[in-house]
């Protein structure tokens, strides 16, 4: 499998990434992230405004114009939506090889 150079994603790219697939500002994003994680990841404001910039600088999301010109939304990209499914399929084969080895499933 050959891989791309922004896997594997961390886990708050994944979970930001998630949350933009559809249009949302940065408390809505604070606030999917911890609700898809059960409440394991809070993201603070520094921390995800970084990571923002980071997914704009890779094209993985941008950011959408609105009414509001205080609130700055950002939505998932074309390319986002790919890297997001490579790392699915990533993760997922890590999983069938736990699965097809002699490892206790209840790891």
């Amino acid at each position: 499998m050959n891989r791309h150079k922004l896997l594997p994603l961390t886990e708050t790219m994944s979970y930001i990434m998630l949350a933009l697939q559809e249009p949302a500002h940065g408390y809505v994003i604070m606030q999917k992230v911890e609700e898809m994680s059960d409440g394991d990841v809070r993201i603070a404001a520094g921390t995800l405004y970084g990571a923002i910039e980071n997914l704009i600088k890779h094209k993985l999301i941008e950011r959408v114009e609105t009414e509001d010109a205080r609130r700055k939304v950002y939505v998932l990209t074309d390319k986002g939506r790919e890297i997001l499914q490579l790392d699915m399929q990533r993760m997922q084969h890590i999983i069938d090889v736990y699965k097809g080895g002699n490892i206790d499933e209840e790891i």
